[in-house]
């Protein structure tokens, strides 16, 4: 199981996160699960979710959840790099 898995199941654990592909979209998640989500997300990957990114092509399956994640996580190790530059 990912770690992105573990932290949803822990918030939904009647919800199937490995098969569900319609989390926004199907109303599976309301917005307390959204904010829930979004803050351990950060709080696990040491990343900031910007409000717009909040959006069904990011968060309406684990796997988007895992891409966003991804990119979010490759976008901050870059900018700290720059940073140190």
């Amino acid at each position: 199981m990912s770690k992105v898995i573990d932290i949803l199941s822990g918030i939904r654990p009647d919800v199937n996160f490995e098969s569900e592909e319609r989390l926004i979209d199907g109303n599976v998640l309301d917005s307390f699960d959204v904010v829930t989500i979004v803050a351990e997300l950060e709080d696990a990957f040491g990343i900031e979710i910007d409000i717009d990114d909040i959006d069904a092509d990011n968060f309406n399956s684990a796997a988007a959840i895992e891409a966003y994640v991804a990119r979010k996580s490759a976008t901050g190790a870059q900018a700290a790099s720059a940073d140190q530059q």
